[in-house]
C-alpha cells in the first residue's frame, strides 16, 4: 500500500516544492537585489547572484532619506495599536462572550456587519472626523478652528485603536472556554473583572498572540490612511517612505529593494516569535466559523 502511494506522494511534493519556489522568488530577488551593485542590477543577460556583495544600497536608505524617522513612527504607531486592541478587544470580547445584558447578540451582529463595509467607503468619514476632533490641533470644542489629528501622532493612530475584529476573534476564544470555571471563581468570590483578568485572560494566549501579529501587520503594512492624515515629510510612515525611492520617470531599484527587505523585517521577527501561539491561537478562535 506504501509503495503504490509512492509515486503520488512524489507528485505532491515536487508540487509543494514548485509553488514554494514561485512564492519565495520574489522576496529571494528583493533579497540579491538589495546588495548587488548597480551595474549587477542593469546587467543583460540578468546576474543573478552578485559578483560582488555591497552595502551602499542600506547606506544610501539610512543617509539620504528620512527613513529611520518613517521607521520610527511606524515602529511607534504599529506597537501602540497593538497593545490598545489586545487591551480593548479583548475586554470587548469577553463581554459578548461571558456576559449577560440586553442586546448582546444584535449588538454583536451589527458590529460583526461593519467588518464588510471596505475602508475605502469610511476614509472620507474617517477624515472628516479625524479634522473635526474637538481640542486638537488648534480646534475649539465644536472641533473648528484648527487642522485637528491631521498631521498627529493621534491621527495616526485613530482608526487602529479598536478594531472589530479584535472584539470578535477574542469573543469566539472566550465562548470556547467552560462555563465552569466563571460559576468556580464566581464562588471563590471574583467579580466579573475578577473572572476575566484571572481565569479567562491567563487562558487566552494563544488569542493574544495571533490577534497581535494580525493587528501589528495590518498597521504596520497599511499605505492608504497614512497617505490621507500625514501631509509633513516627519510623519510619514515607513509604506509612504518607500515612495522616496520612486518619481515620475524612474526608480532606484537598489536601495528600494534595501528599504523594503528592511521594512519587511519586523514583520517576519514578529511572526518568528509569534508562530507557536499562532497556530494554536487559528485552531481555536473564530478562524475555524
Amino acid at each position: 500500500m506504501r509503495s503504490q502511494n509512492r509515486p503520488q506522494l512524489a507528485v505532491v511534493y515536487i508540487v509543494l516544492i514548485l509553488v514554494a519556489m514561485i512564492m519565495a522568488g520574489p522576496f529571494a530577488w528583493m533579497v540579491l537585489s538589495s546588495i548587488k551593485p548597480n551595474q549587477d542590477l542593469f546587467a543583460y543577460p540578468p546576474v543573478w547572484l552578485p559578483k560582488r556583495i555591497t552595502w551602499e544600497h542600506f547606506k544610501t536608505v539610512f543617509s539620504h532619506t528620512n527613513f529611520f524617522r518613517y521607521f520610527l513612527n511606524s515602529a511607534l504607531v504599529a506597537s501602540i495599536a497593538t497593545v490598545t486592541n489586545v487591551m480593548l478587544g479583548s475586554l470587548a470580547g469577553f463581554a459578548f462572550a461571558r456576559l449577560e445584558f440586553p442586546g448582546r447578540e444584535p449588538i454583536f451582529y451589527a458590529l460583526l456587519g461593519t467588518m464588510m463595509i471596505p475602508i475605502h467607503v469610511t476614509i472620507v468619514p474617517l477624515f472628516i472626523l479625524a479634522r473635526r476632533f474637538p481640542l486638537t490641533g488648534g480646534n475649539n470644542v465644536l472641533g473648528v478652528g484648527g487642522k485637528g489629528l491631521i498631521d498627529s501622532y493621534g491621527g495616526l493612530l485613530f482608526p487602529y485603536l479598536i478594531t472589530t475584529f479584535s472584539v470578535f476573534m477574542t469573543r469566539q476564544f472566550f465562548a470556547s472556554l467552560p462555563r465552569e470555571l466563571d460559576d468556580a471563581a464566581r464562588i471563590d468570590g471574583c467579580s466579573d473583572l475578577g473572572v476575566f483578568m484571572r481565569v479567562c485572560l491567563p487562558l487566552s494566549r494563544p488569542v493574544i498572540a495571533t490577534l497581535s501579529i494580525f493587528t501589528f501587520t495590518n498597521v504596520w503594512d497599511d499605505f492608504l490612511w497614512p497617505l490621507v492624515i500625514v501631509n509633513r515629510d516627519q510623519m510619514r510612515t515607513v509604506q509612504l517612505g518607500l515612495q522616496v525611492f520612486q518619481s515620475q520617470f524612474s526608480v532606484d531599484w537598489g536601495p528600494l529593494m534595501a528599504a523594503t527587505l528592511v521594512v519587511t523585517l519586523p514583520v517576519l521577527l514578529i511572526f518568528a516569535v509569534g508562530q507557536k501561539y499562532f497556530v494554536e491561537g487559528i485552531a481555536t478562535t473564530g478562524m475555524k466559523g
